[in-house]
């Protein structure tokens, strides 16, 4: 807020597109979490590793939430990319607050989600039925399938409904609901289907790291 006298003065030829610096807010399992002013298109990968200082205690890294909890998340796979936001519309994600949210191989990725819906279905006004309902739904289900009580069917439901939130509500915490447990139904469905049928949570009997988010 103090530049933005400046920057209005300078005009948009000073930043083209997403030029200048930023502040991304680092959480989750690593050794430097916290708050840091970096270049728009700083890697990610080099954020996690050489800012963030890694993962602690010798896990790996399983996904990243790369703007905020509304975004859909990155795989070890895909975080080699820069941090502007062109870039991760292409990486099929959002750079959104600049909140990243690093996730290690401890954690299970149903609860997860369900951390996120529940943060969402709080915060849903109730005003638009596909958000009301939808978080709510959500929300229950991924409570009984944490707790093994999922069934085959209710992976395709939860996928199925949460797409069908976007574009449904009068403001976008539907779509910010919908869009991370999408991703997190494509992307690991296996650990979906690993609590089917009354199985405990296996990462529950592993012993997860505490998983603080910004």
């Amino acid at each position: 807020m103090p530049n933005w006298g400046r920057l209005r003065m300078a005009g948009p030829d000073c930043s083209p597109k997403n030029g200048g610096t930023r502040l991304f807010c680092l959480s989750g399992h690593l050794n430097r979490p916290g708050v840091y002013e970096l270049p728009m298109g700083y890697n990610l990968k080099k954020m996690i590793y050489d800012v963030g200082g890694g993962i602690p205690n010798g896990r790996t890294l399983k996904a990243v939430v790369p703007g905020g909890s509304s975004c859909p998340i990155l795989t070890a796979s895909e975080i080699d990319v820069s941090m502007d936001f062109d870039s991760m519309m292409k990486a099929g994600s959002m750079l959104g607050s600049g909140g990243l949210v690093v996730v290690d191989d401890s954690t299970c990725m149903v609860k997860f989600a369900l951390r996120i819906m529940k943060f969402y279905q709080h915060e849903s006004c109730g005003w638009c039925i596909p958000c009301r309902e939808g978080t709510d739904w959500l929300k229950k289900t991924l409570v009984r399938f944490h707790s093994g009580g999922g069934v085959k069917k209710d992976i395709d439901n939860i996928q199925y409904l949460s797409e069908n939130m976007l574009g449904r509500t009068f403001c976008p915490l539907g779509d910010a609901a919908a869009m991370p447990t999408i991703s997190i139904v494509k992307k690991f469905r296996k650990e979906f289907e690993d609590h089917l049928e009354g199985r405990p949570c296996p990462f529950e009997k592993a012993g997860a790291a505490e998983l603080i988010m910004a």
